[in-house]
C-alpha cells in the first residue's frame, strides 16, 4: 500500500487547494468516464458480496424552490442478494448496506467529487490499509477497492468520509450512510424486523434562503463545533414517522457533527435500550433519558401497543448543562451562548411518531438478550501503568497529549504491541488543567478508537463539576461493546480496548467533527 500512500503525498499540493475549495462551494462540475484504480482487488479474495460505491455533486428536492447541492454516496450491488444495498434515494445519505457476519465483501469507491476523499468504516474490525485512515484519500477521478470479511458481531454500524481536515464538510456535504450487520444469534431473539426495523440517523443542519447547505466555519463554531438550525432525520426535515400498535426496533445513530443529544420521551416513557455501538446488550437496559453523543449508536424497544389511532409520541433532546463550570444549560464554557437557534443543552422536538393502524405483533421483548464476555482489568498488558490520553483545547487547536494532528507523526508512546488488551484513559479535565474556561476550553469530547471495540471500565469525575455533571450522569449507556464514549468536562474514563489480528496504523480521536479537523486525532500504530 506504500504506492497509495506516495501518489497521496505527491498530489497533495496540487489538490489540496482543490479539495478544500470544493468542499466549501459545491461546484457542479464532476469526471465523467473511467475510474482509475490506485488499488486492484486481491486474486486470492472471493467476495461473497461486491458493492460499487460512487461519489457525485447532484441536487435533490428538500424544500420548495431551489434544488439543494449535495454530495451523494450511490451504491451499485455487483454480487450479492437483494436488500443489501438502499440508496435512500431523495436524501443526500450515503446507502444503508446490510450485511452479516462471516460475509466477504469487496466495496469499490469511486470519487467523482472535485476534492480528495476516502470513507471510514466506523466501528468494524478491519485491516489497517481497508479502514480509511486519511492517508489513504483517492482524488477525483480514481478508485479504491477495500476487501475485508465482516468479523463483528450483529450491530449498528455506520461508515463516512475521513479526509484530512475536511471530515466535518464532507460529511455534513452528505458523505456518511448506515453500515448494518446481522448475525444468526441475532436472528434467534425474535426482534422486530422488516418495517419494524427502523433506522433512525439524526443529524443537524442549516441552510440559506437558497436551499444551500450553510456551513460555517466561523471561529466560534469551529471551537464548540457546528450546531445546525433544525433536526434531520434520515435525510429530511420535520420527520413524523407513521407506527403500527405494536414493538419496534429503532436503530438510532447521532450523525451530527457535534451536537449532543439527552433523548426522553414526551410523555415520560422509559427508554428501553437494547443495543449500543457493538451490537446488542446481554439485557435490556431502561432509563428516563439516554444520552447520544456524535458517532453513538444505541438501539431501542419501543413497544406502541395499547395507544389509540392517532396518538402522537415525541422523541425530544431535553435539556442538560452543556458546561460543567457554570453557565447553565444550553451555555459554553464561559457562559458564551451557541450561535445556533436550538443551542447545545437546550429543549427541543427530535422525531415525532404517529400511531396510524391497529396492528398485532409477536414480538416479545427478551429478558437476555446476547452473552457479553466481560474485559478483565488484569489481563490488559499494561494493568499497571495506563495509557492515558489527555483532551485538551488551547491556541486555537484541539489537542489530545498536548499534540495536534499530523501524518507520520508516530510518538514512542502512540506505538502498541499486536494482540495484546490496552488499558486507557481519556482525561478531559480530571487530574487538573480545568482552566480557560472563559475562552470555551470547557469542552465535551466523544472520543473513538478505529478498529476493534472497546468497553468501559469506569467514570470518575472532578468534584467541582458534579452538580452539572449529573444533568447527564444516569443516561450514560455503558455496558457492552462501544467504540465512542462521551467524556465531559472534569472526567476521566477508562476502558478496555483489544487491538488483536490486524497491523498497521489505526486512528484515535474526537468526534466532534470540527475538533477532529483542528487537530483531536492520532495514529496509533500496532504492531
Amino acid at each position: 500500500m506504500n504506492t497509495i500512500i506516495n501518489l497521496h503525498r505527491r498530489k497533495l499540493l496540487k489538490y489540496g487547494a482543490i479539495a478544500i475549495a470544493g468542499a466549501i462551494t459545491y461546484p457542479a462540475w464532476v469526471k465523467a468516464g473511467e475510474f482509475v484504480r490506485v488499488n486492484k482487488p486481491s486474486a486470492d479474495f472471493h467476495p461473497d458480496v461486491e458493492i460499487e460505491l460512487t461519489q457525485n455533486v447532484t441536487d435533490i428536492v428538500i424544500f420548495e424552490g431551489e434544488k439543494t447541492r449535495v454530495w451523494k454516496v450511490t451504491g451499485k450491488l455487483v454480487k450479492g442478494s437483494s436488500g443489501t444495498v438502499d440508496n435512500n434515494e431523495g436524501t443526500y445519505l450515503a446507502p444503508t448496506l446490510r450485511l452479516k457476519k462471516g460475509q466477504k465483501v469487496r466495496l469499490i469507491l469511486n470519487n467523482n467529487l472535485p476534492a480528495q476523499s476516502i470513507l471510514h468504516w466506523h466501528g468494524l474490525h478491519v485491516p489497517a490499509n481497508m479502514d480509511g485512515n486519511p492517508m489513504y484519500a483517492i482524488n477525483e477521478g480514481e478508485s479504491y477497492v477495500y476487501e475485508f470479511e465482516i468479523r463483528n458481531r450483529a450491530g449498528t454500524y455506520w461508515y463516512h468520509a475521513h479526509t484530512h481536515s475536511v471530515t466535518a464538510k464532507q460529511v455534513y456535504s452528505g458523505l456518511a450512510g448506515l453500515f448494518i450487520v446481522s448475525d444468526e444469534q441475532e436472528q434467534a431473539l425474535n426482534l422486530p424486523s422488516g418495517d419494524y426495523d427502523m433506522p433512525v440517523v439524526i443529524q443537524d443542519r442549516s441552510f440559506d434562503s437558497q436551499n444551500q447547505l450553510d456551513y460555517s466555519s466561523h471561529m466560534m463554531q469551529r471551537m464548540q463545533g457546528f450546531l445546525g438550525d433544525q433536526i434531520f432525520i434520515n435525510g429530511r426535515p420535520n420527520v413524523v414517522l407513521p407506527v403500527a400498535t405494536r414493538p419496534y426496533r429503532l436503530r438510532l445513530l447521532n450523525g451530527s457533527n457535534s451536537r449532543l443529544y439527552k433523548l426522553a420521551w414526551d410523555d415520560g416513557t422509559p427508554i428501553t435500550v437494547i443495543g449500543v455501538d457493538g451490537g446488542l446488550l446481554e439485557r435490556p437496559e431502561q432509563h428516563g433519558f439516554v444520552m447520544l453523543a456524535p458517532g453513538e449508536r444505541l438501539e431501542v424497544w419501543m413497544d406502541f401497543s395499547g395507544r389509540a389511532i392517532d396518538t402522537e409520541l415525541t422523541l425530544r433532546s431535553i435539556p442538560f448543562a452543556a458546561s460543567m463550570h457554570g453557565g447553565g444549560m444550553g451555555m459554553m464554557g464561559g457562559g458564551m451562548m451557541s450561535v445556533s437557534p436550538l443551542p447545545s443543552g437546550s429543549d427541543y422536538p427530535v422525531l415525532k411518531f404517529r400511531v396510524t393502524k391497529k396492528e398485532q405483533g409477536d414480538n416479545a421483548l427478551p429478558k437476555v438478550l446476547t452473552p457479553i464476555t466481560a474485559l478483565r482489568v488484569k489481563d490488559a498488558q499494561n494493568a499497571a501503568n495506563p495509557k492515558t490520553i489527555t483532551l485538551s483545547m488551547r491556541h486555537m487547536s484541539a489537542l489530545l497529549n498536548g499534540r495536534s494532528y499530523q501524518m507520520n507523526d508516530i510518538q514512542p508512546d502512540e506505538i502498541i504491541p499486536v494482540n495484546t488488551l490496552q488499558l486507557i484513559e481519556f482525561d478531559n479535565g480530571f487530574s487538573g488543567g480545568m482552566g480557560m474556561h472563559g475562552m470555551m476550553m470547557d469542552m465535551p469530547h466523544p472520543m473513538h478508537l478505529h478498529g476493534e471495540q472497546f468497553q468501559i471500565v469506569k467514570r470518575e469525575v472532578n468534584s467541582g463539576v458534579s452538580e452539572n455533571y449529573q444533568t447527564v450522569a444516569a443516561g450514560y449507556v455503558d455496558n457492552g461493546w462501544k467504540d465512542v464514549v462521551l467524556v465531559m468536562p472534569g472526567e476521566k474514563v477508562t476502558i478496555l480496548k483489544p487491538f488483536n489480528d490486524f497491523k498497521g496504523t489505526f486512528m484515535v480521536h474526537c468526534h466532534n467533527l470540527e475538533h477532529e479537523d483542528m487537530g483531536m486525532m492520532r495514529d496509533l500504530l500496532v504492531q
